[in-house]
């Protein structure tokens, strides 16, 4: 990316970063994975309902000042029910998806893994687009180069 993103979204980078430092994101669960469109995690229940913030409940959205678009696979952006809805929920785009922006704050891209990524996409899925198989994230931490 072009751009810094932890200056122009920096309350979302904060909250994730902050989650990953507590462990938040640690054994959870990807409930939602739709073929060429996103994979979402970031539910501690495993619902898709739940999750909260650093900074409570829910905070406010940031894509009005950024300049970041969902162009493509490997973008990380926040998942939401709405307008300044964000908790702890987050999903990576598997194709390129301009009919969220404007709509979810946009937060980082994958720097590597990505055919993991895109394997992930393709596992089978059930009622509501979970994953028939458990897929989850065992440990999540920052590399020593973002700390």
């Amino acid at each position: 990316m072009a751009t810094n993103v932890r200056f122009e979204t920096t309350m979302t980078c904060n909250n994730f970063v902050g989650l990953v430092d507590r462990g938040y994101y640690n054994n959870c669960i990807f409930h939602r994975i739709i073929p060429n469109f996103m994979i979402q995690t970031g539910d501690p229940t495993g619902t898709g309902r739940g999750g909260d913030s650093i900074y409570g409940k829910e905070f406010e959205d940031e894509f009005q000042k950024s300049s970041l678009k969902h162009t493509g696979a490997g973008v990380l952006s926040m998942a939401n029910s709405g307008p300044n809805t964000n908790g702890s929920q987050w999903f990576i785009t598997l194709a390129p998806t301009p009919h969220l922006d404007g709509k979810h704050t946009i937060f980082g891209r994958v720097k590597s893994g990505m055919r993991v990524v895109q394997r992930m996409g393709l596992v089978r899925t059930g009622h509501g687009d979970r994953p028939v198989e458990e897929v989850k994230i065992v440990s999540a931490s920052r590399s020593l180069d973002e700390e």
